[in-house]
């Protein structure tokens, strides 16, 4: 009992002394507005969507400063910023290293006048993703690539067929009365060019840089030239018309035999970055899922005359 009642007092003084910290008021919970049950139930959905992973890592293409080194890839799987695919058929492969190619022939340098200039081709070569073997890694691009030289500068162009080292190849915007006898490799505006030229790397707006006929072994054909315009053949036999200005190569693209080049094995394009499309577009032998079954074994039902041995 004296236990008990000391127990008592004790906890008595303590609920009479202590007194607990005033709790913060919470605010009472935003009613959501009146909204149909699917558009309700979309909200909540979109509320649940995380949100897309930011990166800082610096893009190859994002570089100001040109350089004729090979600047490391990172792979994106065909996906975009989101983590989305956005190009299907695309993952893995061998590691990549880009080479900057100007497809602006007629860049000139920095304080230079804009009159014709010549480039020494240094080097043509297999564009290689990581070293220097063709077997070491899948391309970049399909055509060869050549390094010139000119001035204080080294840049990366497409080489075209009969590229040598060695070579001068003479760049120039100037367009004459007469039609100038260009070599291959040389860069020129259509309207400097004579009629039923094979061309290549051409610019669909003056200054844009080459964004047509630029794949292995392809080359176009200047069909004619109409008030200041010049209309070109495509490789896909299609006519386009664009300005004489515009500045083409003479020429046709380097590594004509690209199209003969035998894959071999699906593992080939797995090196070569290329995934396998759905089991829809496999062909199937038999073997698997048993979707075409083997002919049953035949059955003879004819009675043969059996042959009785002679003695």
């Amino acid at each position: 009992a004296a236990m008990a009642a000391s127990l008592c007092r004790a906890f008595g003084s303590l609920l009479l002394s202590a007194r607990l910290p005033a709790l913060p008021r919470v605010p009472p919970p935003v009613p959501l507005p009146c909204l149909p049950g699917g558009a309700l139930a979309a909200a909540r959905r979109r509320l649940n969507i995380s949100a897309p992973r930011c990166t800082t890592d610096p893009m190859w293409k994002c570089r100001v400063k040109y350089t004729v080194r090979p600047v490391g890839m990172k792979k994106t799987g065909g996906r975009d910023h989101t983590g989305r695919i956005r190009v299907r058929g695309i993952g893995g492969g061998h590691k990549r290293r880009y080479r900057m190619i100007d497809f602006q022939r007629l860049r000139y340098e920095e304080g230079a006048s804009p009159e014709p200039f010549t480039e020494k081709v240094i080097s043509v070569r297999y564009d290689p993703c990581r070293s220097d073997p063709p077997t070491a890694g899948s391309p970049c691009r399909s055509a060869d690539i050549a390094l010139v030289a000119g001035g204080n500068r080294k840049r990366w162009i497409i080489a075209t067929e009969n590229m040598q080292p060695g070579d001068i190849i003479k760049n120039s915007s100037h367009i004459g009365r007469m039609a100038v006898s260009a070599n291959e490799g040389d860069a020129y505006p259509l309207g400097a060019l004579p009629v039923g030229t094979l061309i290549c790397n051409l610019e669909s707006h003056p200054g844009k840089g080459a964004q047509y006929i630029r794949a292995a072994g392809t080359c176009g054909v200047l069909l004619r030239k109409v008030n200041g315009t010049a209309i070109v053949q495509l490789p896909s036999k299609r006519h386009m018309q664009v300005l004489e200005t515009c500045v083409a190569t003479v020429g046709r693209v380097s590594n004509v035999d690209h199209n003969k080049r035998v894959i071999g094995k699906a593992g080939r394009n797995r090196w070569l970055g290329k995934r396998p499309h759905t089991g829809l577009w496999h062909r199937k032998g038999g073997w698997a899922g048993r979707k075409i079954k083997p002919l049953p074994p035949m059955k003879s039902y004819v009675n043969l005359p059996r042959v009785a041995a002679q003695e």
